[in-house]
């Protein structure tokens, strides 16, 4: 690792959790409860232990993931399945485990636990490093086996429900293919056959997700009820200007006419506070990580080591790019956080320790 990655990323991912600590503060700070009160110093504590797990995984040799890869993902079904029996039910959904005061959210460490189980098997291992082996592989070990070690932990998030966290995995696993040189017309089949059977899914969609997905469509056809979260979304980022209307001055966020303001649409009160040139700043911030991922992953030898960070920098990405477009109405609303600024720890937690895994990476590839 040179040490410019790994200030670099630290850096960068600092200043977002600045701003995304200042943006809970200023959506919260005037709601009556301790609750709310204290909801922006929670958000520091798993800061703080994100910031210890990035230490320590930055200095993990991530090459111990390949051994315990097995272990991992079987721990993230585990994790899942245990959801059903003794999850948290919070605004209808059951996606958390309540571990003493801490609301532990398995999908999040599933992202992770998918990249790993996949850049280990579309790898060798030697005596000094790992190669590609998906040069090998036809359309049963290229596509169809590795999709049935990603569908079983996407279709038990996608029950819980969180449709978005599932699809993401869907989306993770389409790239990392890509990435892996399998054959492009077995990606082609895939990809049809994951789009054609997509108007028979209509009918198994929970009626909450019907109607997201037909506000999108036309946000007005249900102005106060499924469509009111995104034009307030639209609106406040909207009435941001240029330079914004500063810190603790958003009238949608602080008036509580946008709700999740801290969580899910968490872009929309920045937005609001620092205006256009501000949002295009911390979108520059994430470029910037991404970027440095997907760098660290060009540099290094190892297959497996490259394309873990390319799966990781890949999830970062569309997560960032689906939340952006979710609060500004050119997406559906599915429920992804904001990585680094929304409240919750366990999306900031796996964060900080993927992006630890990747500064390691570029750590590790000097030494063999």
């Amino acid at each position: 690792m040179t040490r410019s990655s790994f200030f670099r990323i630290l850096i960068l991912v600092l200043i977002i959790v600045g701003l995304g600590v200042l943006s809970i503060y200023s959506s919260t700070y005037q709601k009556e409860g301790t609750q709310w009160q204290d909801i922006y110093k929670r958000q520091m504590l798993w800061a703080a232990i994100g910031l210890a797990c990035f230490l320590f995984f930055s200095n993990f040799n991530y090459r111990r993931l390949w051994d315990a890869n097995y272990f991992i993902y079987g721990a993230a079904l585990f994790f899942l399945f245990l959801v059903f029996a003794l999850g948290v039910i919070r605004l209808g959904a059951q996606r958390w485990l309540k571990v003493a005061w801490f609301n532990f959210q398995p999908s999040e460490f599933a992202k992770l636990a998918v990249i790993i189980f996949l850049a280990r098997y579309f790898s060798r291992k030697s005596a000094d490093d790992t190669s590609l082996l998906s040069g090998k592989f036809g359309i049963f070990r290229g596509i169809i086996l590795p999709f049935i070690f990603v569908a079983v932990p996407m279709f038990l998030i996608i029950e819980q429900p969180d449709l978005g966290s599932g699809l993401m995995l869907m989306l993770v696993f389409m790239g990392l293919l890509y990435l892996t040189n399998v054959r492009l017309k077995y990606i082609i089949v895939l990809f049809a056959a994951s789009i054609l059977p997509l108007p028979f899914f209509w009918h198994f969609l929970h009626d909450y997700q019907k109607q997201r997905l037909l506000v999108f469509l036309n946000p007005n056809i249900d102005p106060l009820g499924a469509g009111y979260t995104v034009i307030q979304s639209k609106i406040a980022i909207g009435s941001g200007g240029f330079l914004g209307k500063g810190w603790l001055r958003g009238s949608q966020s602080q008036l509580y006419f946008l709700p999740e303001s801290h969580t899910d649409f968490i872009f929309a009160t920045f937005s609001e506070q620092w205006g256009f040139l501000g949002s295009c700043l911390l979108i520059l911030i994430y470029y910037l990580i991404i970027r440095q991922g997907i760098i660290i992953a060009q540099r290094t030898q190892d297959s497996f080591g490259k394309l873990l960070a390319y799966g990781i920098a890949l999830l970062l990405s569309l997560q960032v790019f689906i939340n952006i477009a979710m609060n500004m109405g050119l997406a559906p609303v599915v429920g992804l956080p904001l990585p680094l600024m929304s409240y919750g720890g366990s999306s900031m937690l796996v964060t900080f320790v993927s992006l630890g895994i990747l500064v390691n990476i570029d750590r590790t590839r000097n030494v063999f």
